[in-house]
């Protein structure tokens, strides 16, 4: 009998050890009971609201997603086509019977925030095989300078001088009109964009040490002069452009920026993932 009172002592600590571990270890999905409150149980379930979506993370706001999350009506730089469109179905779902749920992605490389490889506008390195998987980690990967330009012109020569991005610097954002416009918003393609002109581009090529370039808009190069700056870019393959970044609501300054394309071999461009840590 004193062994059984025992067991059962021991049993109900046990259990009361569990219970307690549950309330006081908050998991990344918590259970949720019918009236919407947290549960004590050892079951996770999601919130009834949904995820909490930020674009920073950390203490204090630490880490900064630059990355413009994808949607159907996001512009998608291809003239008489408004708006992305469907870009993900889900094939199987545990709605209708299956036992998961599994979806298919169909997106072109270029939509949203994407990086450029040098086989976009070289035929010859294309067949050569510099791809996204070609792309130096090193330089998507490191120090980073956001600077803002000036909001009434494209980024011309006399624009990058301005500037006055000193030599060393490898890394630089530039946030244009395009951000204050909030062009990555609407759903229509807008020429009106802001970019690189032809002389700008050269300018920075000459001038600086600026092996990434990242900016605003779908496109490096401004409507107005589209191939280009591309052009000027790539033909050294050693500077990476990364297009379409999210950069409101960040100040001006240094960042340690982390962007990682997917490997795409083969592939001239790619979705890409870009924080930037304070």
């Amino acid at each position: 009998m004193a062994k059984l009172k025992m067991s059962s002592t021991l049993l109900s600590v046990s259990i009361l050890l569990v219970s307690l571990a549950a309330i006081s270890s908050p998991s990344a999905h918590p259970a949720y009971d019918d009236d919407g409150t947290v549960s004590c149980g050892l079951v996770d379930a999601a919130p009834k609201a949904g995820p909490a979506r930020r674009e920073v993370y950390g203490e204090g706001g630490r880490i900064i997603d630059i990355t413009h999350f994808y949607r159907e009506d996001m512009p998608f730089g291809e003239w008489g086509r408004v708006g992305l469109g469907q870009f993900l179905w889900l094939r199987m779902s545990m709605a209708n019977g299956s036992l998961y749920n599994f979806s298919e992605l169909k997106l072109p490389a270029h939509a949203g925030t994407h990086v450029d490889a040098p086989g976009h506008m070289f035929k010859d390195y294309f067949d050569a095989g510099f791809d996204i998987d070609s792309l130096d980690l090193d330089v998507l990967n490191g120090p980073a300078l956001l600077v803002d330009v000036p909001r009434d012109k494209n980024i011309t020569a006399e624009v990058m001088e301005s500037l006055h991005i000193p030599r060393g610097v490898r890394r630089v954002l530039f946030r244009t009109l395009n951000t204050d416009k909030k062009l990555m918003w609407k759903k229509e393609f807008d020429t009106s964009f802001v970019g690189f002109m032809k002389d700008g581009a050269q300018w920075l090529v000459d001038n600086t040490d600026i092996k990434l370039v990242g900016i605003d808009y779908l496109s490096v190069a401004a409507f107005d002069d589209l191939i280009s700056p591309h052009l000027v870019f790539h033909e050294s393959r050693e500077i990476i452009l990364v297009e379409a970044l999210k950069l409101e609501n960040v100040d001006a300054g240094i960042y340690s920026l982390h962007c990682l394309p997917l490997r795409l071999r083969g592939a001239e461009g790619s979705p890409i993932r870009c924080i930037l840590i304070k």
